[in-house]
């Protein structure tokens, strides 16, 4: 798995997640949700993401994006 695949991998499962937190703990829950949401567009314009960081030093060999 290239470094680009796990983590746009990883933002869905983040994603996912935070949506069951909010539906079955707590709403307040979908702060986390507007936080990946405002990670992906700074990433997108920046281009720094702090999970291909982590997913680099993990040994993900780089793919298109990262």
């Amino acid at each position: 798995m290239t470094l680009d695949r796990a983590v746009l991998a990883f933002a869905g499962v983040m994603t996912l997640l935070s949506v069951a937190l909010t539906y079955w703990v707590h709403p307040a829950w979908a702060w986390f949700t507007v936080f990946i949401g405002l990670n992906l567009l700074q990433s997108a314009y920046t281009g720094a993401c702090p999970a291909a960081w982590a997913f680099r030093k993990l040994g993900f060999k780089p793919g298109e994006a990262f």
